[in-house]
């Protein structure tokens, strides 16, 4: 199930996912991880500040931006130090608040 949160077009905040409660293994740590922000050509709108690096098995994303009234997808894929490779995405809709 993808997480829905409500956003201003004016805000920049912060989203995370913590990997370490259901997907990482006993002592595995995220290598990379990359965001991304759908329907394609949506970035043009909303915007990727910041992706700090990933601490604790949390990656973390900082967004501005956005059109009020439209849905984005926003969509986190990591790698870990076993191989491993997972996607997880939250929808923003973005709202005057």
């Amino acid at each position: 199930m993808t997480e829905q949160f409500l956003k201003d077009p004016d805000a920049i905040l912060d989203y995370v996912i913590d990997w370490s409660v259901s997907y990482l293994l006993s002592g595995e740590q995220i290598t990379a991880s990359s965001w991304f922000i759908l329907p394609q050509g949506a970035a043009n709108d909303l915007a990727i500040d910041t992706t700090p690096p990933p601490v604790s098995g949390v990656t973390t994303v900082f967004v501005s931006g956005g059109i009020a009234g439209k849905i984005y997808q926003l969509t986190n894929r990591i790698t870990t130090d076993q191989g491993r490779t997972d996607e997880r995405s939250i929808t923003i809709r973005v709202e005057e608040k």
